[in-house]
């Protein structure tokens, strides 16, 4: 009948929609695996880039190392900054839902 053609052409297109969207999360873990290690070896590189322009290896590593701890602090204070101004509730939904509750409520005059 017409109603199970229509249906198996849905289960068709879907299992290649689900096949596409499988393949396209593995290229995404994938290149998050790639920038992550990038991202590893990028504070080493820069470390060995100060040891060749003459600074001492341990003096290297501790000022990438200090760089680090620097923008980590910068970040955390942000972020803190950012959470605290986080309000607790939604207080304009929650007026809006007073509002219409009073709205629809029956006056008693």
């Amino acid at each position: 009948s017409i109603i199970r053609s229509e249906i198996a052409l849905a289960k068709a297109e879907i299992g290649a929609d689900v096949k596409k969207a499988g393949a396209g999360a593995g290229l995404f873990a994938a290149a998050a695996l790639l920038v992550f290690l990038a991202l590893l070896l990028l504070p080493i590189a820069a470390a060995y880039g100060l040891v060749a322009a003459g600074l001492a290896p341990w003096l290297s590593f501790l000022v990438v190392s200090g760089l680090f701890l620097v923008l980590g602090a910068i970040l955390a204070v942000v972020g803190k900054n950012s959470v605290s101004k986080v309000k607790g509730k939604p207080e304009r939904a929650i007026k809006n839902a007073q509002d219409t509750i009073a709205a629809i409520r029956p006056k008693n005059s």
